[in-house]
């Protein structure tokens, strides 16, 4: 089946232009989603770089700008702006439009975004699952969600036809679209991704703190495990920042979980139960191979990552 190349918007306004930002532009360059892409950023250094990529028809500095007559208009900033950006776009937004978000964190989102909607324009909170450790308008690229997920949390009052048009606008997107309660999201998020997050940035923090054992020894013999975990911790701190203050109360309850299983597995170092390590670790191995079977990462070895020689 050939996948519909007609715009589904006349306008798009995408507010944040970084990487998911940038990447839904060009992901909508390729699949025709959109007649007019318009992008807001505060900083002129981003809208200059924006610029001179071209991935949009028009750069704002004021968000109110770049919603005038927009259809559909994207929260992409880091999600601590959300509700100020809502509030100030709330009077310029355009009767039938919707509104949409690319955080990472949905209650909050909506408590924070849900009061200024005004009546006649429906607002459909998102989350395509889908990033680097890059940032900025240069680091977007269209291919970003292909085969990625991505999670709608409508409300009970949320228009349903907005909701599948969300959805279509996603799958054209290269995404595959999920619908879920954001309560339910925010813990699977939490124990997904903001986890894995807060123990890459604790452990990276750690090796640097670390008395016995040089900067240099660190970045010099950084094996597989702990170049991964760099990777994950050089990720957008302010966009973090705000993910772990509004996804507070799911994050402290998987990390209590964490924190009671890592116990566990001190302990059985401690009394040298191999049987218990070696359990787990078959066990956590199966998810791994499970993640490679859904087509959410290759199985190709160092990521696909090939050591560049200096001459």
């Amino acid at each position: 089946m050939t996948m519909d190349s007609r715009p589904l918007f006349g306008k798009v306004a995408l507010l944040g232009i970084g990487l998911i930002g940038s990447s839904m532009a060009h992901a909508m360059r390729r699949a025709g989603l959109a007649a007019h892409i318009a992008g807001y950023a505060r900083s002129p250094e981003t809208l200059e770089k924006a610029n001179s990529i071209g991935f949009a028809d028009g750069l704002h500095d004021a968000p109110e700008m770049a919603v005038r007559e927009a259809d559909f208009v994207v929260l992409a900033t880091p999600i601590g702006a959300f509700g100020e950006l809502a509030k100030e776009i709330a009077p310029h937004l355009k009767p039938g439009a919707i509104v949409s978000d690319v955080g990472s964190v949905k209650s909050a989102v909506i408590r924070d975004v849900s009061p200024h909607i005004p009546a006649g324009v429906h607002f459909v909170p998102a989350h395509p699952i889908a990033g680097t450790e890059q940032s900025g308008p240069e680091a977007g690229f269209p291919e970003l969600f292909d085969g990625r997920w991505c999670v709608l949390t409508p409300t009970p009052e949320t228009n349903a036809q907005a909701v599948e048009t969300v959805k279509t606008f996603w799958r054209r997107c290269g995404s595959e679209v999920e619908i879920m309660d954001a309560k339910h999201h925010d813990l699977v998020l939490g124990i997904t991704s903001h986890l894995p997050h807060l123990i890459a940035y604790n452990i990276v923090g750690t090796a640097a703190d670390l008395e016995q054992v040089t900067q240099s020894e660190v970045i010099k013999f950084s094996a597989g495990g702990f170049r991964d975990f760099t990777r994950i911790a050089a990720s957008d701190p302010t966009m973090w920042r705000d993910v772990f203050l509004n996804n507070r109360e799911a994050v402290l309850e998987v990390l209590g979980r964490f924190t009671e299983d890592l116990t566990a597995l001190q302990r059985a170092i401690r009394w040298g139960d191999g049987e218990a390590l070696f359990n787990l670790f078959t066990r956590t191995r199966a998810i791994r191979r499970s993640i490679i079977e859904a087509g959410q990462d290759t199985p190709a070895p160092n990521f696909g990552r090939l050591r560049t020689r200096k001459p």
